[in-house]
């Protein structure tokens, strides 16, 4: 039976699900307070771009898009790690160059789900200004006018008001929960490397490039025509940071000490740096999504997490496949799926999120250490001797569909059969066979 479905927020995973949903027959009405972004610039220098990977194609996947997504992609097989010096070290991803992730610009992607959808028959209303949650009766006021439906769905970011709405909601009631928002500590900027005069790509378009330098980094991952979005992750506050780069001589100053291989090839960065706003970053700790089936809680609204596994687009994605699997076994029962979809997830997100902080701080001071090198070196290797045995948990998050919670026991292994085969070792040549295999079985 069709329902009246609305859905707040019509950003990567709003939209997403507003094009599954309507593919299941129901009527969807999409709201988002912003304008139209296929006709007006928004959110300039504050995307940071994205990677597809293997959660957010099986999603698009069962919903007949994944062929339109990849299209708009680019392949990118491992890190590239640039010192000081301008040395760069290659660190593959996967077991081989099939294991891939995808890089994607945030703005086209949305444009491309926003234009399925509406084809699709999904009614999309922009620049709306939400001002009353109805929990009980899945009532939204938007622009004055009061809406309900039988399912509201709150897809409107990290922010939500629809989350807001509900813990507010919860607490009336005297119901416990958690919804807590934790900044990193660290900011964003975003910034452009062009392509070179002559049109060739300034870097190589196969890898995810990282400046590390301990405290702070410089990532790039490359668009569609080969030049690179390139995002510089600061602490907000302290000696080297956001506050105290306040004029332009000391920003020149940080790109020519720590950044000389990118910045020859960065010509406007200080005019983007004037230009481009900062960013912020954090985590929402949330337990609760959902009252009864009138009102539910998706993608960043529920769980949002700092970029740094590239799983926030990803776990929301997973929330729309699994909220669309349970749909579907129980023959359309909102109430029964989705407390299936929020008993799957909640411990996932949380996961994912704490993992996500950890790969953080291996990204900024860790992927160029001589130690962590070896680790990786050693751990790539048993991938591949006893690939039914051992998968790093990177490959478990980025290539398999192991859900969250699982991947971090598993890694929390991983963690020590690392340790015990790499403490006496100082190259991956050295690495002890029959130890490694009766590690993995002990352990395992």
């Amino acid at each position: 039976m069709a329902k009246s479905i609305t859905i707040i927020g019509a950003g990567l995973v709003g939209s997403f699900l507003s094009l599954q949903l309507q593919k299941l027959g129901h009527q969807v009405r999409l709201i988002e307070k912003r304008p139209d972004m296929r006709k007006t610039i928004i959110d300039g220098g504050r995307s940071i771009n994205l990677i597809v990977t293997s959660r957010g194609l099986n999603a698009a996947r069962h919903i007949g898009i994944e062929k339109e997504l990849l299209e708009i992609t680019v392949p990118v097989t491992g890190r590239m790690i640039h010192d000081l010096e301008g040395n760069t070290k290659f660190q593959p991803y996967g077991r081989d160059e099939s294991e891939c992730n995808y890089s994607i610009s945030r703005g086209e992607m949305n444009q491309l789900l926003l234009n399925l959808a509406e084809n699709s028959g999904v009614e999309i209303e922009f620049d709306c200004e939400i001002t009353d949650v109805d929990i009980p009766n899945a009532g939204v006021t938007v622009n004055g006018e009061k809406i309900t439906c039988d399912h509201l769905f709150g897809a409107d970011g990290g922010g939500s008001a629809v989350r807001k709405s509900l813990s507010q909601y919860f607490t009336e009631q005297g119901i416990k929960h958690e919804n807590r928002s934790e900044m990193l500590g660290a900011d964003y900027k975003e910034l452009l490397m062009p392509l070179k005069k002559d049109g060739t790509p300034p870097l190589e378009t196969h890898a995810l490039h990282i400046w590390p330098r301990g405290s702070f980094m410089l990532m790039a991952l490359p668009n569609l025509d080969s030049s690179f979005t390139m995002t510089l992750y600061l602490p907000q506050q302290g000696e080297l940071s956001f506050d105290s780069l306040d004029n332009n001589e000391k920003v020149t100053k940080l790109f020519h000490s720590q950044f000389l291989s990118a910045v020859k090839h960065m010509p406007h960065y200080l005019e983007e740096w004037n230009q481009n706003p900062v960013g912020t970053l954090g985590t929402v700790r949330c337990n609760l999504w959902n009252h009864q089936d009138k009102v539910t809680l998706i993608g960043d609204a529920a769980h949002a997490i700092v970029p740094f596994f590239g799983q926030g687009m990803n776990c929301g994605l997973e929330d729309c496949f699994y909220l669309g699997k349970y749909l579907q076994e129980s023959s359309g029962n909102f109430a029964q799926a989705i407390e299936n979809y929020a008993k799957m997830q909640i411990p996932n997100a949380y996961a994912i999120a704490d993992m996500a902080i950890e790969n953080y701080d291996e990204m900024k001071s860790k992927v160029g250490d001589d130690r962590f090198l070896l680790r990786k070196s050693v751990e790539h290797k048993l991938e591949n001797l006893f690939p039914e045995q051992y998968r790093s948990r990177y490959g478990l998050v980025t290539y398999t569909l192991t859900p969250y919670a699982q991947v971090q026991e598993i890694g929390k292994a991983n963690q020590f059969i690392l340790d015990e085969l790499t403490k006496n070792i100082t190259t991956v040549a050295e690495l002890d066979i029959d130890k490694a295999k009766k590690l993995l079985t002990s352990v395992r």
